[in-house]
């Protein structure tokens, strides 16, 4: 018979469950991330060449700011951000820990994206 003060048997079961709920969900969490990888990896490496390239079109071609040239990029792509090398007229976008692309300007040709490095 359970005292008034001891937990009965039912709360010490739900105790028990929660880590092992935690590490499911963590499992389920990694296997996801997993099976989506190369998902994000493709799109991130997609998303961060368009960004370069309009931007360094923007800014050597239409001679605009940087930060006027991110306007110029559609919505959904917030997480890419941008930079500006003015000594080799180059635009790089990123997103962090995923991808990051390089546009050069050259001259009769535009802007063109560096060969990509996997």
């Amino acid at each position: 018979m359970a005292t008034p003060n001891s937990p009965s048997r039912a709360s010490t079961q739900k105790r028990r469950a929660w880590p092992w709920i935690v590490v499911a969900a963590v499992v389920l969490l990694a296997l996801g991330w997993w099976y989506a990888r190369d998902t994000f990896s493709g799109d991130a490496k997609a998303g961060t060449a368009y960004a370069a390239r309009v931007a360094c079109s923007c800014r050597q071609v239409a001679g605009r700011t940087l930060e006027d040239c991110e306007k110029d990029l559609i919505a959904g792509m917030e997480m890419v951000s941008l930079s500006e090398d003015e000594e080799t007229r180059s635009v790089t976008a990123s997103i962090p820990l995923m991808a990051s692309a390089t546009a050069r300007y050259k001259q009769g040709y535009g802007c063109v994206l560096d060969p990509w490095e996997d």
